[in-house]
């Protein structure tokens, strides 16, 4: 008889996951059984995976255990290891309210970018802490490029515990397919590969963006590269709540729907958006098994 393993489909504005409940870290989720269960023809369909594991069963998060009960392990969608999903984060904590093992309020949820505060809302939204955005090349620092086809324009390097090239444009069609990534220069600025975010502006601290993220393609909604845009849309504008005292909040409108990015004067960003769980049921381990060899 197939051994059958656990999972659950959700999705934070549309930006969707499988998720895997393994709490004593008992699966060997290898990079081809990720990308089998992320693949949308042959397998259950998927932006990445969330593997959720205690912390403390996890060599990984081991370390995070007395913060954190509970480890995300996120995969991207080709099976890459990723240090964070900030959507992935919201849809993560809604499937431990799904579960039972919290409840509305506050809880912790270790990453590999570190633990991340997480608030699950009386109506159903979840607010999570993302830390604190850096300038890799400095706050001011506009050496970055990224082209599609004959276009090229300036982006901002931003890293909220991943990568991010943000470019402002003036057509969100001008980033094209984004079936592969978008050639950014200088070649070795990002080593392990980048989230490029194209973005036009809709109103006052209102954006829009389009994203291709590393190792999945274009997405329906990236919750850090949200936050990279909301942050360098802030910078471009002139605000920066460290000098002014004052939050910065953006509304950032992706492909699945909207998120709310505030910047507080202490430099902490968080980001509030919905999380679904859409369905739940069992993985064929004969199958899994099988798309893997």
């Amino acid at each position: 008889m197939s051994t059958r393993i656990a999972f659950l489909k959700g999705h934070g504005t549309e930006n969707d996951f499988v998720i895997v409940p393994d709490p004593e870290n008992a699966l060997d989720l290898a990079p081809a059984a990720v990308a089998a269960l992320c693949d949308r023809r042959a397998g259950l369909g998927g932006d990445g995976v969330l593997h959720v594991v205690r912390s403390a069963a996890h060599p990984e998060a081991r370390a995070m255990a007395a913060e954190a009960e509970w480890f995300m392990d996120y995969r991207n969608g080709d099976g890459s290891i990723a240090e964070m999903c900030g959507n992935g984060v919201r849809v993560f904590a809604r499937y431990l309210q799904h579960a039972g093992h919290v409840t509305e309020g506050d809880l912790a949820v270790a990453t590999r970018a570190g633990v991340r505060a997480v608030h699950i809302a009386k109506d159903g939204d979840v607010t999570v802490g993302m830390g604190r955005a850096r300038f890799p090349d400095g706050e001011d620092d506009a050496r970055i490029t990224v082209s599609v086809g004959e276009r090229s324009w300036p982006a901002r390097n931003v890293n909220m515990g991943n990568p991010h090239a943000v470019a402002f444009v003036a057509d969100l069609a001008h980033a094209g397919d984004l079936l592969v990534p978008p050639p950014v220069a200088p070649a070795g600025a990002y080593p392990d590969g980048v989230n490029v975010e194209f973005v036009v502006d809709r109103g006052p601290r209102h954006v829009a963006l389009r994203v291709h993220e590393r190792g999945s393609g274009e997405t329906r909604s990236c919750g850090t590269g949200a936050c990279a845009v909301a942050v360098a849309a802030a910078r471009r504008d002139g605000a920066d709540p460290a000098v002014t005292g004052t939050p910065a909040t953006y509304t950032v409108d992706v492909p699945g729907g909207r998120l709310v990015i505030t910047e507080r004067p202490d430099g902490e960003i968080e980001m509030t958006g919905p999380a679904v769980i859409v369905a739940e049921g069992t993985i064929d381990g004969d199958w899994l098994e099988s798309a893997t060899r």
